[in-house]
């Protein structure tokens, strides 16, 4: 399924997305818009908004503003030189989750490398906000690699979220080439840094596929990410945004994706979701309620 010249592979069927302009759909679309917020879900342009804001009327915010300091050749969010940060912004995502009435929220963030402790602080903030104003909802976080700054990761890991996420993306060997300024162990180092700081933390991970990799190398990064005690693991298949972001090699088919579920949980990932349209924050909720669920039998046993 891969193609030797530039010619883009046609999208198997299995990647036909239904679309949903329901009225659900556009309250989401107007509440975000009117408290000048934005969602990774638009600017990653992802295959699933319409499931997510028309069905379960749900939405990954993106926080620190829609500009990004790195140039991930993945990666749809715009390039350049960030605003400031917004100290107003914190309120404004937890208002939004109280209105929407939310059980489970994510909040992620452009990469900040301009700022000192990386948009910690505001992201930190954001997760506290959510807790007092909307205290039944759980607060996922998808934070950068915060250039691997401990005291960075310590001022998020110290507003306890429910799940404390980042992401590796791809395998070692196609980091350098597909991640701007980014680092697979910088990425490992994040995550073992909050579990050796909260122990109890619940730590996620996700790769894309599609872009080169082979199943040896998927199968070593979730042996590298169940060393450091990664709880969570999502694989999903990498779609390219534009013809000017990295092309996909192969198109990984349903059956693939069910196998290397298995490989996760025989690894002893607590849970794992895998499939073509899988992104990071996909079925967020529900993948927080089954993990609970996963742990109380694992302590019961």
């Amino acid at each position: 399924m891969t193609t030797a010249d530039n010619t883009p592979l046609r999208k198997p069927d299995w990647l036909r997305v239904r679309l949903s302009h329901t009225e659900s759909f556009g309250e989401v679309k107007k509440l975000i818009e009117g408290q000048n917020l934005h969602t990774v879900c638009e600017e990653a342009m992802c295959p699933n908004i319409h499931e997510c804001w028309g069905k379960h009327k749900t939405a990954t915010f993106m926080i620190l503003g829609e500009v990004c300091t790195r140039c991930c050749r993945f990666c749809a969010v715009q390039t350049g030189r960030p605003a400031p940060p917004d100290p107003d912004e914190p309120q404004r995502v937890a208002d939004s989750v109280a209105t929407m009435k939310l059980a489970h929220v994510v909040i992620t963030m452009v990469t900040r490398d301009d700022l000192p402790d990386g948009g910690a602080r505001i992201l930190a903030d954001t997760v506290d906000a959510i807790h007092a104003t909307a205290p039944d909802c759980s607060v996922e976080v998808l934070s950068s690699d915060l250039m691997g700054k401990r005291d960075s990761i310590a001022i998020v890991t110290a507003s306890a979220p429910a799940i404390n996420s980042h992401n590796i993306e791809t395998v070692r060997r196609l980091t350098q080439q597909i991640r701007s300024r980014s680092d697979y162990d910088r990425s490992l180092s994040y995550l073992e840094i909050v579990k050796q700081l909260d122990p109890a933390a619940v730590t996620k991970s996700s790769l894309m596929l599609g872009l080169g990799e082979t199943r040896d190398e998927i199968l070593t990064s979730l042996d590298d990410l169940r060393r450091i005690d990664v709880d969570v693991v999502n694989l999903g298949q990498y779609l390219q945004p534009t013809r000017a972001h990295a092309p996909v090699v192969t198109y990984w088919t349903p059956e693939a994706f069910d196998d290397l579920k298995q490989e996760a949980l025989a690894r002893g990932f607590a849970y794992c979701e895998s499939g073509p349209l899988v992104r990071s924050s996909y079925h967020a909720g529900a993948q927080y309620t089954a993990f609970l669920e996963s742990a109380r039998r694992r302590r019961e046993s």
